[in-house]
């Protein structure tokens, strides 16, 4: 594949605001009220807690060769955002997934077209907005030299009890009507078997006997990914996609980007990287103190921050993570409305 010059690399990332008056009628039409016994109903998967800021700083300050930001909300955006940045699109729902299947609150539905939104570039980086940069990272840390997204083609354990190992079987049903395991491994043995994996590829080698794919592993943070992948998912599986974006809230029957992930490994559209070796993801509710460490200590070019309705001691905890950006992003990002 021939070499890319000066490629244009966008980055996707996705907000929501709880609070707003219009999302919070629409909710209440779909589903009533907030449910946290349920995760997919959570305070959790929708609430804002100020730091979407700071992924902007993040962004301009370590990764300021990116040519767009695509903001994609349902309408919204922070009072304080400068939509006049050059750099900055907004992304309204309704601009690239179709009426039918709005209003939704599964993120996925979300995530299945964004190969549609206006102005996408082939070549992009999808973030959830709890996914943060927090040291300088290049373009060579999502794609290769020759276009490919940098990835890890390993196989993980998925117990297949959790809504969301379930969803993960629903893709791997697809991926294994689609391809050939034995074919795959053996047309890209470098790939899946790279020493860039270490440790990480050790249930791959284990279970190449076995004939079927089984799920891989997800670094939980942000992805690279080639648009025309995302063409090729849907020109193959399209009916599945079209049910799966009926569901207006997070179901067993869904199915997730990792669809799109997994066949952009099996298409052979990647060039092997452990994204483990730089990126790291911090459950809050257990793991709130590392959190905060590793932001003020820039241990990793990448971190997600996941949050979960059961944090103790809530308010301190955002308040402390607030303090740990403030000490490495302090100065306001040419994306926020200048006093």
């Amino acid at each position: 594949m021939q070499v890319k010059e000066n490629m244009d690399i966008d980055f996707v990332v996705t907000w929501v605001d709880m609070n707003d008056p219009v999302w919070k009628r629409d909710f209440a039409r779909a589903k009533g009220e907030i449910d946290n016994s349920r995760n997919q109903f959570s305070e959790a998967r929708f609430r804002d807690y100020g730091f979407l800021k700071y992924w902007f700083r993040g962004v301009e300050k370590f990764a300021p060769w990116v040519r767009k930001i695509h903001f994609v909300t349902c309408g919204q955006k922070p009072d304080w955002l400068d939509v006049s940045n050059p750099k900055l699109h907004l992304v309204s729902h309704r601009d690239y997934i179709p009426e039918r299947f709005l209003p939704t609150f599964n993120s996925t539905v979300l995530e299945f077209h964004m190969h549609k939104i206006p102005g996408l570039s082939e070549h992009f980086v999808y973030f959830n907005d709890d996914f943060y940069l927090t040291s300088p990272t290049p373009e060579s840390r999502f794609f290769a030299d020759n276009g490919l997204p940098h990835d890890i083609a390993a196989f993980r354990y998925n117990s297949g009890l959790s809504l969301w190992s379930k969803t993960l079987e629903n893709n791997i049903r697809l991926i294994n009507r689609h391809f050939d395991k034995k074919e795959v491994l053996a047309r890209d043995a470098g790939k899946w078997f790279s020493p860039e994996y270490g440790g990480k590829s050790r249930l791959t080698r284990l279970l190449r006997p076995y004939g079927k794919f089984t799920t891989l592993r997800i670094p939980h943070n942000a992805q690279p990914y080639l648009k025309s992948v995302f063409e090729d998912v849907w020109a193959h599986c399209g009916e599945e996609l079209e049910e799966a974006s009926t569901h207006t809230f997070r179901s067993e029957r869904d199915l997730t980007p990792e669809l799109f992930r997994t066949w952009q490994i099996c298409k052979s559209c990647f060039e092997p990287y452990n994204t483990y070796r730089d990126t790291k993801m911090f459950p809050l509710m257990v793991k709130p103190k590392q959190a905060v460490k590793a932001i003020r200590e820039q241990k990793y070019s990448l971190i997600c921050l996941n949050d979960n309705v059961h944090i103790r001691n809530y308010e301190k905890v955002m308040q402390e993570l607030r303090d740990a950006f403030e000490s490495i992003l302090p100065e306001k990002s040419s994306f926020e409305l200048q006093p």
